[in-house]
């Protein structure tokens, strides 16, 4: 009997490599396609690795001729948001125009199912919380743009062509695999909560808070953190459901709870033992007061629930990791 493949664009990244992860212990084969020029060789352990580059048509129709995928999963993409301020034409060229590329070639060589890593940039400022995907889409980011510019185009791929696809709409991916093999390891790192754990371990000095005089509890941001497993598992499930049911998803993704900034320093205070030095900086133009998901249409469509997402949790395996990386022992 022949083993299922997914083929996992930009699995050697940080969702990439635990989807990946999770794809494996769904008793698939994941085959991981990077160019690497943002994700790591040393994530990519549960199948063979293909490098190329998702503008390269030749390169993705060997990779899918080879390995005969059921579905792709789609994460390759630029993410940091100012960057593509001062380089846009890049962002579309590898987020709009390599999904587009990506899908062609899969149309012509007969796979239709996609999941699609989306944003909850695409709503920008929210006219009311927690986000529902009925919302207007206003994203005020290149990245936010790229990213509904992408939905957009699969929706019009998918009446003319047959496509199935799935785009999830992402909070703050968060926290560590629990078995520690792998993390978050950008570079240079924007994120929370490795940016708290390196303040808090003493390494590179205090983290900058942008901003304390939003109108929350505590005068910072509050933001939907969802645990990377668990965003993972979601994939396995959207894969399955938009190939049982003949169907497309676009669905909002988060643990459903808003978590604010001060609260997530206060989690890598107790996973730590130590406390987190921060330089108080002003408020980053573009950043909402709130962020974070209704929920109930991704319970509903693929009987989602997040395991791991307490904050405690998504601190403490994102730590366990960091301290490995870090050789802090």
């Amino acid at each position: 009997m022949t083993t299922e493949r997914i083929l996992i664009v930009g699995g050697a990244g940080y969702i990439g490599s635990h989807a990946a992860k999770a794809v494996r212990l769904s008793g698939r084969e994941p085959v991981v396609f990077d160019d690497l020029s943002c994700g790591h060789e040393h994530a990519v352990r549960w199948g063979p690795l293909v490098k190329g580059d998702i503008r390269n048509a030749g390169a993705v129709r060997a990779a899918i001729r080879e390995y005969r995928p059921s579905a792709v999963m789609q994460f390759a993409a630029r993410i940091e948001v100012g960057e593509g301020e001062k380089d846009p034409a890049h962002f579309y060229d590898n987020n709009v125009a390599g999904t587009l590329n990506l899908v062609r070639v899969m149309l012509e060589e007969g796979v239709r199912n996609l999941v699609f890593s989306s944003t909850c940039a695409i709503y920008g400022d929210p006219e009311r919380l927690p986000l529902t995907e009925d919302l207007p889409k206003r994203p005020v980011s290149v990245y936010g743009r790229t990213k509904l510019m992408t939905e957009q185009m699969l929706e019009d791929v998918s009446r003319a062509h047959g496509l199935r696809f799935a785009a999830l709409r992402y909070f703050n991916a968060a926290g560590a695999d629990p078995d520690g093999e792998i993390g978050e390891e950008h570079e240079p790192e924007t994120h929370l909560v490795p940016n708290a754990l390196k303040a808090a371990a003493g390494l590179g000095g205090a983290m900058k808070l942008f901003g304390t005089d939003y109108p929350t509890p505590d005068g910072t941001c509050i933001r939907d953190f969802v645990h990377v497993t668990d965003l993972a598992e979601a994939h396995i499930l959207a894969a399955e459901t938009i190939a049982a049911r003949d169907t497309n998803l676009q669905l909002n993704l988060g643990a459903g709870q808003g978590r604010t900034v001060m609260e997530v320093l206060r989690a890598v205070e107790r996973a730590t033992g130590k406390p987190v030095p921060v330089e108080i900086a002003g408020r980053r133009a573009g950043d909402a007061v709130a962020l974070y998901a209704d929920t109930t249409n991704v319970t509903r469509e693929l009987g989602w629930t997040p395991r791991l997402s307490d904050i405690d949790t998504v601190v403490s395996t994102a730590w366990a990791f960091h301290r490995k990386a870090w050789k802090l022992g």
